[in-house]
């Protein structure tokens, strides 16, 4: 089941995608069927917010020269970051260098606290693509995360969520700058598998419905500027496309 968050004739809904149409699922047009090019897609959950998973590919940790973590590295996004498919990502005047950052993300389906690995899955609503928009030289200056990665717009994601049955156990990863490939990588090369991600972050704080876990990025992470064209393409999943404004 692939499922959406729509802006149609004013009104939010959510829907469920069924090659060009969706079925409205609920509030005012709820039955109704319609095309997806006369819908406006908004991030497919609101999250209460944005956990992130650093340094969770055997290749991208290689390529840094980083040892493997023991276990994963979290830090949060503010949901004020989120931004839909078809957004633009603002680049701050602040920064000099703003990179992109592919990664995969889980989308939590309901209250998820203390959980096993063995559980987890039933938590899980479904996956979607994230791009991890981080201002590398503010991530250098501070010595910590919470600026560099927390600017508004600074976390697309979307344009669906795809339920757990309906993805394939291996996804590859890739992410193209105006149409040339910058990242490519396959969820093999995760440290953590997700089923751990999960239980580990309920370990330290309550999930939610509609809250994101994007699960690290593969190696290839670059700059980009303002009039680039950022597309995230997981297999299984789909694409995330985004342009980055001044």
């Amino acid at each position: 089941m692939v499922l959406c968050r729509v802006l149609y004739q004013g009104k939010v809904a959510k829907g469920i995608v069924k090659g060009d149409k969706v079925t409205i699922t609920s509030g005012t047009f709820k039955g109704r069927r319609i095309s997806l090019d006369k819908l406006k897609l908004l991030t497919p959950t609101r999250p209460t917010k944005i956990v992130c998973v650093g340094l969770n590919y055997r290749d991208h940790a290689e390529e840094l020269g980083m040892p493997i973590p023991e276990e994963p590295v979290i830090f949060l996004k503010p949901s004020t970051s989120s931004l839909a498919h078809g957004g633009e990502i603002v680049f701050p005047p602040i920064s000099n260098r703003v990179d992109y950052e592919a990664e995969l993300a889980v989308v939590i389906g309901r209250r998820c606290r203390n959980v096993s690995p063995q559980d987890a899955e039933r938590y899980i609503l479904g996956y979607t693509c994230f791009n991890d928009v981080t201002a590398r030289d503010l991530q250098q200056k501070d010595g910590q995360w919470t600026r560099a990665k927390g600017f508004d717009t600074f976390a697309p994601f979307g344009p669906f969520v795809v339920s757990p049955d309906d993805v394939p156990e291996e996804m590859e990863i890739r992410l193209y700058l105006n149409g040339k490939l910058k990242q490519k990588g396959t969820t093999k090369n995760m440290i953590f598998p997700v089923s751990e991600i999960v239980s580990f972050v309920s370990q330290v704080m309550t999930l939610l419905p509609g809250d994101i876990i994007a699960t690290g990025t593969p190696p290839g992470v670059g700059p980009m500027s303002p009039g680039d064209e950022v597309v995230v393409e997981i297999s299984g999943i789909g694409r995330l496309v985004n342009r980055v404004k001044a």
